[in-house]
């Protein structure tokens, strides 16, 4: 038995509402403060009383709260008839849509006045009365029925667009046969507008009242946006309008639809099938974005990070210094203008399995005349080229000098038919700090690499 229905109190039949709460759970909870809370009958010429529970009894080791009897059938359990969902029976329909027209009538007659929502919690009469129950308490109850969600109220809209939105859900599942969000993803699809579209869920309903409903069912996805649209009471006001015909009374169901074409019916099944599955694609992959978004924004980070590095590397690659082109003598005298100016970069692009002693001492120097040079804040170079140094005298003491002079370089043998050369070198190395130059004698041995350009491959050396 539904927690919220009409039992018999002592005798007489009562609107029983059970909580599902023993006695000490319903004091702890405070639900005895639903004994003041007020519900609405609203009658069919649009008066209204104020419903209010009359005590609270035990069955069954559980609380229920009751009050006068209103004789009425629950909204929802019309809404949710079998045959109305199987389209079966057209009195089913009809008595449905005449419960949702009574419902919205006796919104409108409330006004202002906050009264429940859910459809779970209205009892509609036969002659169009409609009895609304305490917000507070049928919401407990239908908790514990089991309705975790209202599947027919979008919690971002208020006032009488709720109630236009309200309206719209009933009439779309009883004019389709369906629930437009039957997904448990449901206040999802209400925000994004994730529904079948009116006029293909029921292709045969009068195109006005389909449009209507439409609108209705967007509001959430207008409002959002910021869209200029119906307001819920226009929306309300002209669904009444095709409903309800000029005598008061609820409309032909049948009356509200026409006969289509086989060959228009074919191309509108179509139309669905096309659309629920680019909705469906779209929506999953939204979804699916929306959900991981931080894996994701960690994954393109990182796909980001990793391409940097990747071009970054390839562009320090491309600007690498190299030997192409050098004959094998410039090669030797590159390598020593490179020694003198501190380019260990270029020195190492000339080495190839040699000693880099010489590469190491380069890269060194250079890096304590970079920081001498910025704790100065000077603009000259901290070190001189020897070679310059002597061009313009070679004064000694020159504890800045640095570089070769002096250099004779020599070819022993080989020959580029062999791709293999040997040279010997004679030069003075000048370092600072130092009143005389170190002697050297070098024997160089290069060799094509895979490129074709030459490279050292040996250093011999002998120093007085």
């Amino acid at each position: 038995m539904p927690n919220i229905h009409i039992s018999n109190v002592d005798n007489n039949p009562a609107m029983c509402f059970d909580t599902g709460l023993d006695p000490r759970s319903f004091a702890r909870t405070k639900m005895s403060q639903s004994l003041i809370e007020q519900g609405f009958v609203v009658n069919p010429d649009g008066s209204h009383e104020i419903w209010r529970a009359s005590g609270v009894n035990e069955t069954d080791g559980s609380m229920r709260v009751f009050g006068p009897v209103f004789p009425g059938k629950r909204l929802d359990i019309l809404l949710k008839n079998d045959n109305l969902l199987q389209n079966t029976q057209q009195a089913s329909k009809q008595d449905a849509l005449q419960a949702v027209v009574s419902w919205m009538k006796a919104k409108l007659y409330l006004g202002d006045k906050r009264s429940a929502l859910n459809p779970g919690a209205s009892f509609v009469s036969q002659s169009g009365g409609v009895f609304f129950a305490p917000e507070y308490l049928s919401n407990r109850c239908l908790y514990v029925e089991g309705f975790q969600l209202d599947r027919y109220n979008c919690p971002d809209l208020i006032d009488t667009d709720i109630t236009a939105f309200c309206a719209a859900v009933m009439l779309y599942e009883i004019f389709a046969g369906f629930h437009p969000y039957p997904s448990a993803e449901i206040y999802q699809d209400m925000r994004e507008g994730v529904f079948i579209p009116m006029h293909l869920a029921a292709p045969d309903l009068d195109s006005k009242l389909s449009g209507i409903i439409q609108s209705a069912l967007n509001l959430p996805v207008s409002k959002k946006k910021k869209e200029k649209t119906k307001s819920g009471i226009d929306i309300l006001t002209s669904l009444l309008e095709i409903l309800v015909n000029k005598g008061n009374a609820v409309a032909e169901f049948t009356s509200l639809f026409k006969e289509l074409p086989a060959e228009k019916k074919e191309q509108i099944e179509k139309e669905r099938k096309l659309y629920l599955l680019k909705q469906n694609s779209i929506i999953n992959t939204r979804r699916f974005v929306i959900r991981n978004k931080y894996l994701l924004a960690g994954i393109g980070f990182a796909l980001f990070f990793f391409l940097f590095i990747t071009i970054t590397t390839a562009r320090n690659i491309a600007m690498r210094p190299t030997t192409a082109g050098m004959s094998p003598g410039t090669v030797v005298s590159v390598y020593y203008d490179a020694f003198s100016s501190l380019n260990h970069f270029l020195m190492d692009a000339i080495i190839q399995g040699a000693d880099k002693r010489d590469v190491r001492a380069a890269a060194n120097l250079y890096a304590v005349a970079r920081t001498r040079q910025a704790h100065e804040m000077s603009t000259n170079p901290p070190i001189i080229q020897a070679k310059a140094w002597r061009d313009a005298g070679g004064v000694l003491p020159a504890p800045d000098v640095f570089g070769v002079t002096d250099l004779v370089i020599e070819h022993l043998g080989g020959n580029d038919d062999d791709g293999m050369l040997t040279f010997r070198t004679h030069y003075y190395l000048w370092t600072p700090d130092e009143g005389y130059p170190r002697i050297r004698t070098d024997r160089l041995t290069l060799k094509r690499d895979r490129h074709g350009n030459w490279r050292i491959i040996e250093i011999l050396r002998t120093e007085r």
